[in-house]
């Protein structure tokens, strides 16, 4: 069973409202700046709040004219959370397992002992490009050539010794997605995602109206066309082409708003640290297919992407309700991540998000008598009744570790943060009925400080609380 961190902000059933005028022309300006500065021909992008788009905006042209949010650019590795997805619905239907080795599902290569899991999050060790030519600037090949070439060499690390970005571990795992759906993967993607989201301009192919890639000469302002071709057995690591509009929608299913292509809890599991990036700072890292960054109080989640003549950035912040995508037609120096990290703060800073409390409707008379102080020993808590049946343990100490709990059928709760994560609260009562302690986990919690009418571990002293000389 995965578990949820813990649900995001609730997503209004009514549009949300309109941007300020003063924080569309901040983002107007920011996005400007970058197209200016960077010496992009274009750059689109869109900004996300609760689910929903609430600001595009372009600058530049393609083909003469400025870009819409349906002008169509590569998007480079964000294919990868698209096939981080597609790796962990067949996980959810119990037709893979996260340590399963490779060479259950694809047999046959020298790298078939690194786990599903490691290579969804650039932990299998594996070399970051496939052998052979420069594969983003020159025609791909199929699988069986590409494996016919790999050796014992494309194994760089042990596997989970550290993190190593692979854009070859998301080859192979797209060949896992083709094996068991009996297709290929990109046709997998468009029935069981692109579809479903209702993603009908991201494509495995261009189709206009699209921008042409160009690298920008570093001393003249001058251009060069960059080479676009199919990457076929590597397309899972960057092939996709899409719009500012479409990835708006993906923004909000990273965010949260999944449409029932993948169980919230699942998401939530794909957005969890797995390995740090930059083991230094702590600032970056991997999860099950999603780019995580920390960036000015924000815990984003995302993918960036780069193909020759684009660059691309997807962030949420699912905390805050907000995210942004940007897309640029130009090799190098858009600093398309930092800007589309600008625009969510932009909109956080300019617009806080306003806290409305509202009662609950309906809760159970027995849940809300459980609420109030308890004690773990001598150290209190406070138990409060959150919505949906879910509880909170919040401890007084502050270097204490608070939790919430979601209810089970069976009348347990389990945990979902922190130190009690996974773990198991039960309400403890009488013969009579009345609750005697709450067994988290073995730890005993008592209405008073180790109450003697509870089975206290150890047991207590007989003389009590009374003071004691010397002591």
């Amino acid at each position: 069973m995965t578990l949820e961190p813990g649900p995001g902000p609730s997503t209004p059933e009514s549009a949300p409202e309109a941007l300020l005028p003063g924080t569309e022309r901040a983002l107007l300006r920011r996005l400007a700046e970058a197209q200016a500065n960077g010496r992009a021909p274009s750059v689109a992008a869109a900004v996300v709040r609760d689910g929903r788009t609430v600001w595009t905006g372009s600058r530049g042209r393609v083909d003469g004219l400025p870009p819409t949010p349906g002008t169509q650019y590569r998007i480079g590795s964000i294919t990868k959370s698209f096939v981080g997805v597609l790796v962990m619905r067949l996980r959810d239907e119990g037709l893979l397992g996260l340590d399963d080795p490779l060479d259950e599902h694809v047999p046959g290569t020298p790298v078939g002992d690194r786990t599903i899991g490691r290579l969804l999050s650039h932990a299998g060790g594996l070399a970051a490009e496939p052998p052979g030519e420069w594969w983003e600037r020159t025609p791909g090949k199929d699988w069986p050539e590409l494996a016919a070439g790999l050796g014992p060499d494309e194994a760089r690390f042990p596997a989970g010794r550290e993190f190593h970005y692979t854009n070859l571990g998301f080859g192979l795992l797209g060949q896992v997605v083709a094996g068991l759906r009996g297709k290929p993967w990109n046709e997998a993607l468009r029935e069981e995602i692109l579809l479903p989201l209702e993603m009908a301009r991201t494509t495995h192919r261009p189709a206009a109206p699209h921008a042409t890639g160009y690298a920008v000469h570093p001393w003249a302002d001058v251009l060069l066309e960059e080479p676009e071709h199919d990457a076929r057995a590597m397309a899972p690591a960057g092939q996709l082409w899409s719009t500012a509009a479409d990835l708006a929608r993906w923004v909000a299913f990273v965010g949260g708003d999944t449409g029932g292509v993948l169980a919230p809890d699942t998401l939530a599991e794909m957005r969890a640290p797995q390995t740090v990036e930059d083991a230094g700072a702590w600032t970056s890292g991997y999860g099950l297919g999603l780019q995580l960054r920390r960036d000015r109080g924000m815990r984003l989640a995302g993918h960036t992407g780069s193909m020759p003549g684009f660059r691309a950035t997807v962030w949420t912040d699912p905390d805050e309700g907000a995210g942004a995508v940007v897309l640029a037609n130009a090799t190098s120096a858009v600093p398309v991540a930092a800007v589309a990290a600008d625009l969510v703060h932009l909109v956080a800073e300019r617009e806080p998000r306003l806290p409305e409390w509202t009662p609950l409707a309906d809760a159970d008379p027995a849940l809300v008598e459980l609420t109030g102080a308890w004690y773990w020993g001598p150290a209190p808590y406070t138990l409060r009744l959150l919505r949906d049946g879910w509880l909170s343990l919040v401890p007084a100490a502050l270097d204490a570790s608070a939790g919430r709990f979601r209810p089970g059928p069976d009348g347990t709760w389990t945990g979902l943060d922190g130190y009690h994560t996974g773990e198991t609260l039960k309400i403890v009562r009488r013969p009579d009925g009345t609750v005697s302690h709450l067994d988290l986990n073995t730890f005993v919690l008592t209405r008073a400080p180790y109450d003697p009418s509870a089975p206290i571990p150890g047991g207590l002293d007989e003389r009590g609380w009374a003071g004691r000389a010397g002591a």
